[in-house]
């Protein structure tokens, strides 16, 4: 799978420690930063990753910050995006299932390099059910975009 991964200073270090766990398992990375640890803003960051998975760049994003409050608020600004905050494997995996969750957004203060890893598999090995009940709601999350871009 194609997946943009991005951090902003505070993740970076779990970022570096996430990427060759990606490659290992056969998922095709893309690096958007942060690329060293001075601080940078994660609005920035998550519109990268945001775009990437939007703009069919990658199939799926991973987002780091310190408590991946703000990442995941800045990412979900974007059309198409769904963004989710997960800190265990249950959400990370239902996340997808359910809501057709597309980037997963980590708090690398909130949780250790192991977890995170367990965090990223759970997400990237799910797959959206398309169960009516789920394609009703996602149908609604798009109407509610789509009634945003028409400023209504």
């Amino acid at each position: 799978m194609r997946v943009a991964i991005g951090a902003d200073h505070a993740g970076y270090a779990l970022k570096q420690e996430l990427i060759p766990s990606l490659r290992a398992d056969g998922h095709e990375v893309q690096d958007l930063g942060t690329h060293s640890p001075e601080p940078v803003d994660y609005p920035d960051i998550s519109a990268a990753v945001g775009r990437a998975v939007v703009g069919g760049e990658a199939e799926r994003g991973v987002l780091i910050c310190g408590s991946g409050v703000g990442a995941s608020v800045a990412a979900n600004k974007l059309a198409g995006v769904r963004a989710g905050l997960c800190h265990d494997t249950y959400s990370a995996h239902q996340g997808v299932e359910h809501d057709d969750m597309n980037v997963l957004v980590l708090g690398s203060r909130v949780i250790g390099v192991e977890l995170a890893r367990e965090l990223v598999r759970a997400f990237l090995n799910a797959r959206f059910s398309h169960e009516p009940r789920h394609e009703r709601r996602l149908a609604k999350i798009r109407a509610l975009e789509e009634a945003e871009r028409r400023g209504s």
